[in-house]
């Protein structure tokens, strides 16, 4: 694929230029900027000056440590915020109007799964014990700006895989899915190297992300049913794709992510475990009240009885 071809060599400044200079885009853009600097930032920060006032569960599973701590994915793990911005650059560059409102759609549901992600963080915040490392700056950055309070859920994979879905859906909408699949599978690879990113960074724990793929089948069930979440845990770990194929001048792209391993049997006993609680969340989740109880019970009851 070329670099004309792939998401990844998009530019984020022309995405908010013309999402901010439009009309059409400008009142929700800046509604989920809103929402993003509110249920993540202010009320992160909030309760991290003022602490008591929610409760905090460590959410560490003994399997994290079969994970090596590895600063050089530090590159993938923050371009979680640009992965998602470069699609509205990538179809309104080539589609222009017709392309804006299943644009609007996509940047007004990213404004919501914020808001949603937050109905657990209002009643539970959630944190995991994380190096102090800051020999690079962008971990700097990362200490500064995230007071590490909102694990469960984990909004880095809910986001990812927003994007990749919805990318798929804009795609088949605009009439273009058979065209646009190697770019689809770009995408889908883009989320799974975030998504190990955040492993490999301590970001957060694997019990975060079976509830980030829950939240993501309630939110979305028709682009992540439990089918699609299957696959997406069946596929963790994979190797990225080859650098040979990687588009110039696309540093964060998943074939620059750095070559990990991990024990085969390890990484089975990791996604097993995700996949486990992924389904129990799943089983709770057909007789619960409200969305969210199977998660807010799970951080409720862990490590109690320690």
């Amino acid at each position: 694929m070329s670099g004309r071809d792939s998401v990844y060599c998009e530019s984020t400044v022309y995405a908010f230029w013309k999402t901010l200079s439009i009309s059409f885009f400008r009142p929700t853009a800046l509604g989920t900027m809103g929402s993003i600097f509110y249920n993540f930032f202010l009320c992160q920060f909030k309760r991290a000056l003022l602490p008591g006032r929610v409760p905090v569960t460590n959410v560490d599973h003994p399997l994290d440590e079969k994970i090596p701590f590895i600063p050089s994915w530090v590159t993938i793990y923050i371009d979680f915020t640009q992965f998602w911005i470069r699609i509205l650059s990538f179809f309104i560059r080539r589609y222009g109007r017709r392309a804006y409102a299943p644009i609007r759609d996509f940047i007004a549901s990213m404004g919501n799964l914020y808001a949603y992600a937050a109905e657990i963080y209002k009643k539970n915040l959630s944190t995991t014990k994380r190096p102090f490392y800051i020999k690079r700056f962008r971990f700097l950055v990362i200490h500064l700006l995230d007071p590490h309070l909102m694990c469960i859920p984990s909004l880095h994979v809910m986001v990812v895989i927003l994007t990749y879905t919805k990318f798929e859906e804009i795609a088949k909408y605009l009439g273009d899915g058979e065209k646009l699949l190697s770019q689809i599978q770009e995408m889908k690879q883009g989320a799974l190297a975030i998504s190990q990113a955040i492993f490999f960074v301590k970001q957060h724990s694997i019990n975060c992300i079976p509830a980030a793929l829950f939240a993501m089948t309630v939110y979305s069930p028709d682009l992540f049913p439990q089918k699609e979440a299957e696959k997406f845990i069946s596929l963790l770990f994979s190797p990225a794709p080859s650098k040979e194929n990687m588009p110039g001048g696309c540093r964060f792209h998943p074939a620059a992510a750095p070559l990990t391993r991990i024990n085969a049997s390890d990484q089975e006993q990791i996604k097993d475990h995700i996949l486990k609680l992924y389904m129990q969340f799943l089983e709770e989740g057909k007789t619960a009240r409200i969305w969210y109880e199977p998660i807010l019970k799970f951080l409720q009851n862990y490590n109690k009885d320690e």
